[in-house]
């Protein structure tokens, strides 16, 4: 299938010299060319991952084309040097920039474009070096790379380097330290800092008033411009006026969300990607063929046809749950007394993580904030500190790596707090490795002494169960969704096992089936699969019983017993094989003199893009749980 835009029409001729503030007629024509080539190219390709159900983020790299393109013309014309020629980038959802650039220098075939976040097309979500041809850096998550950009500087003192940022990736306290060592240093780093007053939940300027990029950076000691971003001219004075001032300088570009795109201008809806429809349309309207828009409504999302045995075909979002769930307990209080009580303060993740549902419900208890884990997470544990209250937040698994000193403070001070982590384990990731949450028994990390709780349910009516005996509960609670729906687990009979009558008890493990060949441990996202893995290898001879695992840092003493006297035990889980529960229940098992044939299988590898595709490629399927079931059965390792 051939890329319809024709990016050979691309101007790299363009010659631009920062002394010259000024563009001729020849060069803005030229540039203005090459923006609406660019950005023509990012909305119909990253279209094509809205028709495969993988999303895709548009509106960023539309955004920060003109940018691009001035750095482009920089960067190919530089002869003596000047520049370290990589257009890093803090928003690692401004991706499809470093894949356009890739095509654009021969490094892939645009035709490639068209598999934009599929599953082992190597065009995962974020940009990762080493992954994908022509991809020069890995941005990790947002706001994470001026505070490496500035070592690139220490390393290259006699260059230019420049970062391309966002309002958002500014909101997260690393940009803070990040502005203070560039000062403090004189480093050659140049912000160009897309301000479009868009973040996932809406405008920071509604949500945090009284915060100014431009007041903030001076106040840091650098240098600011601010620029037109749709201004071509206005934009490439400042950009030519930040080379020229020594030292780090931000230009604060102001723009509109997707600017000139019908329905998404100026929205947050234009943060994610663009509908197949309104790409279609965009496009018609600058005069491409209808066959483009045929091209995007041929490519159809992955089918998943396999059929769990076990569990309902109906799947639900624990993600989603975890709010509707606050909410039923809520409404359980006098008003007075749940407002007086719980306070909830979102990351601008409150569609991500269900707790828009409590915002809607409640306003008067939730916190509209910004993209500030380590300070909204602090906030939360601080109206905690009252012995009679509880604070509650909602971020990504991923980001709870960010927060283990406000963790150990929390619990130094014996707060009451929540914290949902949805996006657990590695399912539905196509934003790829650095959003993977796998390292969910980081939040352990008290002292033996000390008692932090985690939970992570299997259905959304255990997740319901499990948010209603944490809202009574005190002290530090974490509970864990995915980003993926996960189907009801059923008993024998066909009813839902976390159905009417069930009541969750922190601590205790929960015997899903008995056998006497062995036990498989699982929890969360894969514990229906392990349960189609135990069913299946039931038919086939081997008499596995399966556990659920519901806490996951507390030894339920007598179900350790039970399956440590079994013949083997295999702990089955979509968190990272090295710190995740498979890592630890070996030793507990020793710690008792209980020596069963023991294996376990984890995330070891780094992502293929892609959605469900994920767990095949970490080899946490039911076949390869069948598979190291039956080597352990027949006493060989069952360790993946």
């Amino acid at each position: 299938m051939s890329f319809p835009i024709d990016l050979g029409k691309f101007h790299k001729d363009i010659k631009l010299d920062p002394k010259v503030a000024t563009l001729s007629d020849i060069q803005k024509k030229k540039l203005l060319e090459n923006i609406q080539l660019l950005r023509d190219a990012i909305i119909f390709f990253t279209a094509a991952g809205a028709a495969r159900g993988v999303s895709g983020h548009t509106g960023g790299p539309y955004d920060t084309v003109p940018e691009v393109c001035i750095l482009e013309a920089l960067f190919t014309h530089d002869s003596e040097q000047n520049y370290v020629p990589i257009h890093f980038d803090e928003a690692g959802h401004r991706v499809a920039t470093q894949y356009i650039l890739s095509a654009l220098h021969g490094d892939l075939p645009a035709e490639h474009l068209l598999h934009y976040r599929e599953a082992n097309s190597k065009l995962p979500g974020h940009p990762e070096l080493g992954l994908t041809p022509g991809v020069k850096f890995s941005s990790g998550r947002l706001g994470h790379m001026w505070p490496l950009v500035n070592g690139i500087a220490m390393a290259n003192r006699n260059k230019t380097i420049f970062c391309l940022g966002s309002d958002g990736s500014q909101q997260e306290g690393n940009d803070a330290e990040a502005a203070r060592i560039a000062v403090a240093q004189k480093l050659n780093v140049k912000l160009l800092i897309d301000d479009n007053d868009v973040t996932i939940a809406g405008h920071p300027s509604e949500y945090q008033k009284g915060y100014d990029i431009h007041k903030t950076l001076a106040g840091h000691g650098l240098t600011v411009f601010q620029a037109e971003g749709e201004n071509i001219n206005d934009l490439w004075s400042k950009i030519s006026a930040a080379i020229l001032n020594n030292g780090p300088v931000a230009v604060v570009i102001k723009r509109k969300m997707c600017p000139g795109v019908e329905g998404l201008e100026g929205s947050n809806h234009g943060h994610d990607v663009v509908p197949v429809k309104t790409a279609v349309k965009y496009l018609l309207s600058r005069g491409y063929p209808k066959s483009v828009g045929d091209i995007l409504s041929n490519i159809k999302p992955a089918e998943v046809p396999y059929l769990y045995v076990g569990s309902t075909v109906e799947k639900g979002a624990n993600r989603v749950e975890f709010g509707e769930a606050v909410v039923r307990y809520l409404d359980q209080l006098d008003r007075k007394e749940a407002t007086e009580k719980y306070m909830v303060i979102d990351n601008d993740l409150e569609g991500s993580t269900g707790i828009k549902h409590i915002h809607q419900k409640y306003p008067d208890l939730f916190i509209p904030s910004g993209i500030m884990e380590r300070g909204n997470f602090s906030a939360a544990a601080g109206f905690g500190f009252d012995k009679n209250k509880c604070g509650i937040t909602a971020t990504f698994q991923a980001f709870l790596e960010m927060l283990l000193s406000e963790i150990t403070m929390a619990r130094l001070n014996f707060c009451n707090v929540i914290v949902h982590f949805s996006h657990s384990g590695v399912d539905d990731m196509a934003d790829n490795t650095c959003h993977f949450g796998v390292n969910a028994l980081f939040a352990d990390n008290g002292l033996a002494d000390t008692q932090s709780w985690l939970y992570f349910p299997a259905d959304p009516a255990q997740m319901n169960a499990v948010v209603h005996r944490a809202m009574s509960g005190t002290g530090l609670r974490f509970i864990f969704s995915t980003r993926s729906k996960v189907p009801w687990i059923l008993k024998a009979d066909g009813t839902k096992f976390y159905g009417d009558g069930y009541e969750f008890t922190p601590g205790k493990d929960e015997i899903i089936l008995e056998g006497t060949a062995g036990y498989v441990i699982s929890f969360g996202d894969m514990l229906h699969r392990s349960y189609d893995a135990v069913l299946r290898s039931r038919e086939s001879g081997i008499d596995v019983g399966l556990i659920n695992k519901p806490t996951l840092n507390i030894v339920d003493e007598e179900i350790i017993r039970k399956v440590g006297t079994s013949p083997f035990v295999l702990v089955v889980e979509s968190l990272n094989q090295k710190t995740g529960l498979g890592s630890k229940y070996g030793t507990w098992l020793l710690e008792r003199d209980l020596t069963p044939k023991y294996g376990y299988m984890g995330v070891t590898k780094e992502g293929c893009g892609g959605l469900s595709e994920q767990i095949p490629h970490q080899n946490l399927d039911p076949q390869a749980i069948i598979t190291s079931i039956t080597r352990l059965s027949h006493g060989t390792s069952g360790k993946r």
